[in-house]
């Protein structure tokens, strides 16, 4: 489970080997053996005494802004790995191999899209017809995604603008769906200017953290990515690995769109758009933790959401070791 400080206030501490939460609502206490990490969506207080239970436990906090977006953590100051590893994603980053590992994570995040959207389809009857249109031509997109063959470097790109061109139509079809008070005109980011928006920000948020936590563990680089270029102190590999975990968060917030949980006091106004508020993040929080936490198949065994991605991390960095892609 993850521990959430989402009330102004809040103030953590040790207790023997338990963490203490203290909030307007009360106090509770958790033992460290169940928590797998703690988020700070708002001003809180925390005894250093917790804050080395979670580093020695291995037990990352992560302090994320209005919109969901994770701004800094608390980590233990140890390597996760070799240096060789590090070495061999760098290498890997700019040829043949780095364009294999590209072109395989879009056309994942077009797939798991495409699946998303037949699943809806069977929900939403009256808009299989235009439903399946949608996945027609985005299937005509992953086709085209496939053929692309060389580096990575001369064809960055191409895959970004087919993956682009892939995603407008998913969120188009996402849109036709929602109940009308709720529709929305493609991506709008920091801030939002719907309501959709605002809350699938700040799940991508709560997800990019989950992402760094697992690359981090495996040894692998966050700032060298593949697809998205190095820019000073930007998380590239981070941006590139969470696209294959993004329609977690996007079901997770479609259902609550969907099944009417979201109220219009659950969201704030600020300046060119909307933030979410204490309310709207503890829907949200309560929804993503239950998302992360159900079992799936992978790799012909059962594991929870969040599990996936770290062994997907680890997989990966024995595959650069070894010299695949």
């Amino acid at each position: 489970m993850q521990i959430v400080l989402n009330t102004r206030g809040a103030f953590l501490k040790k207790k023997e080997n338990r963490f203490v939460v203290k909030s307007g609502d009360g106090q509770s206490e958790v033992s460290v053996d169940k928590v797998s990490r703690i988020l700070v969506a708002t001003s809180a207080t925390m005894t250093s005494d917790a804050i080395k239970l979670a580093v020695d436990n291995n037990i990352d906090i992560v302090f994320l802004d209005h919109f969901g977006n994770p701004f800094g953590r608390v980590w233990h100051c140890k390597l996760g790995s070799t240096n060789l590893i590090r070495r061999r994603q760098l290498e890997a980053s700019t040829g043949e191999a780095g364009l294999i590992l590209a072109r395989t994570w879009a056309l994942e995040k077009i797939d798991n899209q495409m699946r998303y959207l037949r699943e809806l389809s069977k929900n939403h009857p009256e808009k299989k017809g235009e439903i399946d249109l949608d996945v027609r031509r985005m299937e005509a997109l992953a086709e085209e995604m496939r053929a692309i063959s060389g580096t990575i470097e001369g064809n960055r790109t191409r895959i970004m603008g087919v993956e682009g061109a892939s995603s407008k139509i998913y969120f188009g079809a996402l849109s036709a769906i929602m109940p009308r008070k709720w529709k929305f005109s493609g991506r709008s980011r920091d801030p939002a200017v719907d309501e959709f928006n605002c809350m699938l920000n700040y799940a991508y948020g709560v997800l990019y953290s989950m992402v760094e936590r697992a690359s981090i563990i495996a040894g692998l680089d966050p700032y060298v990515g593949f697809l998205h270029t190095d820019n000073y102190n930007k998380k590239s590999f981070v941006f590139d690995l969470i696209e294959l975990y993004r329609t977690y968060a996007d079901q997770t917030v479609v259902t609550l769109f969907t099944r009417r949980m979201i109220k219009d006091e659950m969201f704030d106004k600020v300046p060119n758009g909307l933030t979410l508020n204490a309310d709207g993040k503890a829907v949200l929080l309560q929804s993503l933790n239950q998302t992360f936490e159900r079992v799936i198949k992978y790799r012909g065994r059962g594991v929870k959401v969040r599990n996936k991605m770290q062994l997907y991390c680890h997989n990966l960095a024995n595959n650069l070791i070894s010299g695949g892609p």
